[in-house]
C-alpha cells in the first residue's frame, strides 16, 4: 500500500473555513488536518485559503469581465486545487455569509468549484453544525461539486471531554482519527474522481 501511494500524486487541497475568528474551533479543524497530511496522512496537501480579504460580492466590482485582484487570487486558488475541504461552522441553521460570499465569488462565470471532490468538516454545539453541511451539500449540487458521503464528520465541541484547547486547537485524540478518515476518503474520493485508481 505504501508504494503504491508513494507512486500517486500529490493531492492539492483547498481548505476553507467559514469563520473569520483566529481561534475558531472549525479553524482548528483545518490546522488539525494539515498536522494529519504531514505526518500520517501521506499523498496529500493542504493550503488554508482565508477568504477574510474578499469584498462582498457585488457586480459592480466586475470591470470589463476582470474580477478585483483579491478575488480573482482567490478564484485562481480553487481553480488550482485537486479537490476542497470545507470547515462549516452552522449559524442560524445555515452556513455563515463569510463561506456563502466565497463560494459565490468563485461560481462567478467561470465557475472554479466544477467537478472537483469536496469534503466538510464542522465543529458546533448541539447537532455539530450538521444542518450547516446539508445546505452547503445542496449548494454543491449546483455548483456540480462532488462531497464524499462517508464518513460525515459533525463535532460537538462543547461536549466534554475537551475538544480544542483555548487557542482552538483540535486536542481530542478520537476526534483527530475521525479527521483522519475523512481526509483519507478524501483523497481517495479525488483519485476516483481524476481517473487514477
Amino acid at each position: 500500500m505504501e508504494a503504491m501511494v508513494a507512486s500517486q500524486p500529490v493531492i492539492k487541497i483547498a481548505a476553507i473555513c467559514g469563520s473569520l475568528r483566529k481561534a475558531s474551533f472549525n479553524r482548528g479543524l483545518i490546522r488539525s488536518a494539515i498536522e494529519l497530511t504531514k505526518e500520517s496522512v501521506k499523498g496529500m496537501e493542504i493550503e488554508y485559503i482565508d477568504i477574510s480579504p474578499l469584498p462582498m460580492l457585488n457586480t459592480d466590482l466586475e470591470v470589463d469581465g476582470a474580477y478585483p485582484p483579491v478575488v480573482e487570487a482567490f478564484r485562481q486558488k480553487i481553480l488550482q486545487a485537486d479537490s476542497y475541504l470545507f470547515a462549516c461552522p452552522e449559524y442560524n441553521y445555515s452556513v455563515t455569509g463569510p463561506l456563502k460570499n466565497a463560494i459565490d465569488w468563485a461560481s462567478r462565470p467561470p465557475n472554479v468549484w466544477a467537478d472537483k471532490a469536496a469534503a466538510i468538516v464542522s465543529a458546533a454545539g448541539g447537532s455539530g453544525g450538521a444542518r450547516a453541511q446539508y445546505h452547503l451539500r445542496q449548494i454543491g449540487v449546483y455548483l456540480d461539486l462532488h462531497f464524499i458521503n462517508k464518513p460525515e464528520f459533525f463535532l460537538n465541541a462543547f461536549q466534554p471531554p475537551a475538544k480544542f484547547d483555548s487557542d482552538g486547537n483540535l486536542i481530542d485524540e478520537e476526534s483527530k482519527e475521525k479527521l483522519k478518515a475523512v481526509l483519507l476518503a478524501l483523497r481517495a474520493f479525488t483519485l476516483r474522481l481524476q481517473g487514477i485508481c
